[in-house]
This record gives C-alpha cells, sequence and structure tokens, in this order.
C-alpha cells in the first residue's frame, strides 16, 4: 500500500493528513476534486473517537456513512480513491484501511431533451451522471424485474457501464451476447457511450446504425418494456437501446401521445420526405443528363432559360450545392446557437443568391437541394440522418454515369445491405423481411395502443403478451354511451 500512497503523492491534489487535534492515531487520505469536503467535515471528523481505537470494525460502528468498506487489496483501494472515497488507515497496521464513500455527485441539472425535442409528453433527458440516469429509469418503471449489470471498462477510465433489462422479459441470449461483447473489450479510455457502440454493432462498418442513442428516458422505458436491452455510461447522457429496426429510427415519441391516425400520417410523411431528401438531387441529375423526354414541355422552357448561361454539367452544379449545405450544416453544429441560427440563414441566402447570379447554378436546384435538406431533418434519431444524408452523394454519382438505370441499381445495392444487416442478431429490416404482419402494427402505420397486446417479435421477448386483448373488449362492450342507452 506504500507504493500506491506514493504514487498518489505525486498529484498535488492528492491530501493525507493526521488529525492531531481528534486523534493522532488515525491518517486520512484522499483526493480533494473528488470528494465533497462537507460531508467530510459533517459526517467524519466529528464522529472520530478521541480515544484508543481497537480495530477498524470500531471505527465503522461510529461512522454515520452507509458506504464503508475495509480492504487489505490494493487494487480496490485504488480503484476506490480514485473514485471518490476516502482511506482511513490506523496505526499498527499497514495493510487493511477503511474506505468511505465521499463521492462529490455535483453535476448537469435535468433538463429538456435537445436533441428528441417533443411538443407532448414528458420534458426530461438524461444527464452526464449514471445514478441520475438509472434514477430516471426505475421512476418509470418501479418494478423489481428491472434488473441492472454493471461493468467497468476501460484500463485507464474504469468507466461503469450499466447493461439494464427486465428479468423475464428479455431474451437471455441477447443479454448474454451484449455482457460478452462489453466483457472482451480491450480499450483505454471510453468517453462517451458512442465508444461503445462499435463494439456491440454487427457491422461496424456500415453506414446505418444498428442500435439507438437517445436521451429520452420515456424511450427507454418503453423499449425495455418491449424486451430490449438499454446501455448506460457513466458520462454519457445518452443511452444505447438494442436490438432495433430501421422502421424504428422513423418512429418519434411524439406518435404514441397522440390519435393513432395522426401518428401513422406523420410517420407516412416522414418516410416520403427520407425518399424525397435521398433522391430529389439524383433524379434531377439523371432526367437532365440523359432523360429529357420526362419532363413536360411547359417546364422544358423554364430549365432551359435557367440553365442557358450555366458552364457546368447538372453532376458539377448539384455536388456543387450539396457540399455548400453541408458545410453550412457542419458550421452550424459547431458554433455557439445564436451564431450558429444566423450563419444558417445569412450564408443560405447570401450564398444561393450570389451562386445564381456568378451563373454557377440554376434556381430550380436550388429549390430541390433546399427541399432535400429540410426533408433530412424530419428523422426523430439524429444518426440516421447522417447516413441518410451521406446516401446522397453515391446516388448522384450513379445517376450520372448510368441515369435512371444507375439510380435503380444502387437502389437494389442499398436494400440488399439493409436486408443483410443484423442488429444484435436479430433481422435489420424486420417486420418487412423477414414478413412479420404482426408487427406492422407499429412500423410504417401506427395502429391504436388497444391493439399492442403482444411484445415485438423482433426483440424475442421471453414473454410476449402486454395485457389481456379479451378483457380490453370485454370492457370496451360493457362501456355504453348516452346514445346506446
Amino acid at each position: 500500500m506504500s507504493a500506491l500512497v506514493q504514487m498518489f503523492q505525486k498529484s498535488k491534489d492528492f491530501i493525507r493528513f493526521r488529525p492531531k487535534d481528534i486523534n493522532p492515531q488515525i491518517i486520512i487520505s484522499f483526493f480533494r476534486t473528488l470528494i465533497n469536503e462537507e460531508t467530510l467535515h459533517r459526517d467524519v471528523l466529528p464522529y472520530m473517537p478521541t480515544s484508543e481505537i481497537l480495530s477498524f470494525h470500531d471505527l465503522k460502528a461510529v461512522l454515520p456513512i452507509e458506504a464503508m468498506e475495509i480492504t487489505d487489496n490494493v487494487e480496490q483501494i485504488s480503484s476506490k480513491v480514485l473514485n471518490g472515497y476516502a482511506m482511513i488507515e490506523i496505526d499498527g497496521d499497514h495493510a487493511f484501511c477503511l474506505l468511505v464513500s465521499l463521492c462529490n455527485k455535483e453535476g448537469r441539472q435535468i433538463s429538456v431533451p435537445e436533441i428528441e425535442y417533443n411538443v407532448v409528453g414528458p420534458q426530461e433527458a438524461f444527464v452526464e451522471l449514471l445514478d441520475i440516469n438509472l434514477n430516471l429509469l426505475r421512476r418509470r418503471l418501479p418494478t423489481p424485474y428491472l434488473q441492472v449489470e454493471e461493468l467497468e471498462i476501460g484500463s485507464l477510465s474504469h468507466t461503469r457501464v450499466a447493461v439494464t433489462f427486465i428479468d423475464g422479459i428479455a431474451n437471455e441470449e441477447n443479454i448474454q451476447h451484449v455482457l460478452d461483447k462489453l466483457r472482451n473489450i480491450e480499450i483505454d479510455h471510453i468517453q462517451d457511450s458512442s465508444y461503445l457502440i462499435r463494439a456491440i454493432e454487427d457491422n461496424p462498418n456500415s453506414l446505418f446504425p444498428q442500435s439507438i442513442n437517445t436521451e429520452r428516458p420515456d424511450r427507454v422505458a418503453g423499449v425495455l418494456a418491449e424486451g430490449k436491452i438499454a446501455i448506460f455510461v457513466n458520462g454519457s447522457p445518452f443511452a444505447i437501446t438494442l436490438p432495433t429496426t430501421f422502421v424504428e429510427f422513423f418512429a418519434a415519441v411524439d406518435d404514441y401521445n397522440l390519435p393513432w391516425l395522426m401518428a401513422t400520417t406523420f410517420r407516412l410523411l416522414r418516410g416520403f420526405a427520407v425518399l424525397f431528401s435521398m433522391l430529389a438531387t439524383p433524379l434531377y441529375v439523371a432526367v437532365l443528363t440523359y432523360h429529357y423526354e420526362l419532363i413536360p414541355k411547359e417546364l422544358l422552357k423554364t430549365l432551359i432559360v435557367s440553365r442557358s448561361k450555366i458552364p457546368f454539367p447538372p453532376v458539377i452544379e448539384a455536388l456543387f450545392l450539396e457540399v455548400v449545405i453541408e458545410l453550412l450544416r457542419e458550421a452550424g453544429a459547431r458554433l455557439p446557437s445564436k451564431v450558429a441560427l444566423t450563419v444558417g440563414i445569412v450564408g443560405g441566402i447570401v450564398i444561393g443568391q450570389a451562386a445564381v447570379a456568378a451563373s454557377l447554378t440554376s434556381n430550380i436546384l436550388i429549390i430541390i437541394v433546399a427541399l432535400s435538406a429540410l426533408a433530412s431533418f424530419t428523422t426523430p434519431i439524429y444518426k440516421i440522418g447522417n447516413a441518410l444524408r451521406l446516401t446522397r452523394f453515391p446516388f448522384i454519382l450513379s445517376a450520372q454515369f448510368l441515369g435512371m438505370f444507375g439510380i435503380i441499381s444502387f437502389s437494389l445495392f442499398l436494400l440488399t445491405h439493409l436486408v443483410r444487416a443484423k442488429s444484435l442478431g436479430r433481422p435489420y429490416l424486420a417486420p418487412f423481411y423477414p414478413t412479420r404482419l404482426a408487427d406492422w402494427k407499429d412500423s410504417i402505420i401506427r395502429l391504436p395502443l388497444s391493439t399492442f397486446s403482444e411484445r415485438p417479435i423482433t426483440a424475442r421477448a421471453r414473454y410476449r403478451n402486454r395485457f389481456d386483448k379479451e378483457k380490453v373488449k370485454r370492457q370496451k362492450e360493457k362501456t355504453k354511451s348516452d346514445f346506446d342507452e
């Protein structure tokens, strides 16, 4: 232990002292940047015995702190002290020490979700502290079946990672698969939950995410109730949920707080927006390069006038505008929010007007690219939006070389990739492939919640029934309106 103390003392924030005015037999050591000094002076020092101390058990008995441990394990002592524990030693016993939890748990307050914002529903988001995030989850799932498996990952950071699931519902194979992958991770430092995603995903080289990063406790509670798994990382305000499917990335939390007809309409609108975002610019390139006959005569005149002074082919024109949009988007994401809004609006207007005036692009293409960028923002999950944005560029190149045939060919390639993709070993395109009609009720459409009597097949839940559908039906039949009477 002396070697460990000598290593700690090289750091200026490590404190080691004897409280001589209380009891000179005791030596207290801690990192002042990790502990709550108020707790030390309020709950530890005043309770120190002034007479001779016989053992650590006597000392443990008088301190009003619950998290205490007597140990001689050097690795455990190092880990605890570096996580906000104070080490108390007694003269004459150089092997053992008493570890007392004085952790400083100050952090960011619970706030409104910034990325997955919703109009109707809960307005709480996860923070960087693991214990607070688990508290938010348990408040929504107050059941003893909610289980937490905790691991430490990172040879330097020793980051706490919590795997949560509902015992009796979550598939045992999924749970074991996730735990095995996490235990086999070899890395020195974990900064965020995103570090774990590539180690867990079935295909880390895929452009499409195979797990959902969410900051919403209500979304995590919902997927756990379906039999899925959520992973939390201390220091990250996002939870990882899996297995997932492609259609889940287009399901907003608001969908479950709205009437089913309205929720279905919004989901179909998002699906159309995604297709428009990916295909609008490539179709422009393909039609102007190879398929003039598809353009109506009235619109053809407008296109001829708009492109009469442009010296570049449509593909150069399209790539130029797409890159400009991406630059504006990236600059807006990195700048402070007040400046980013100004840069986005002014930059878009000024650059667009200047590009048209300089005959670098046509008015029609500016409208198409702007609408495509706007449509890409309709995806509720940020990561899938990034993937769909990047697919536009190979679509544009395919349209330039092969026209409509190139767009269709790349679409088939993309579809083949999605068909082969998996999330935690489960089909990524379910419930469409393999076809599972029972799960269509919560896919591109969202039927009434009364039809959700069974959990999705994709999660492979051990217990599929959510509630007794027949009982709900009988209750509805018993409820009569004034007109029925």
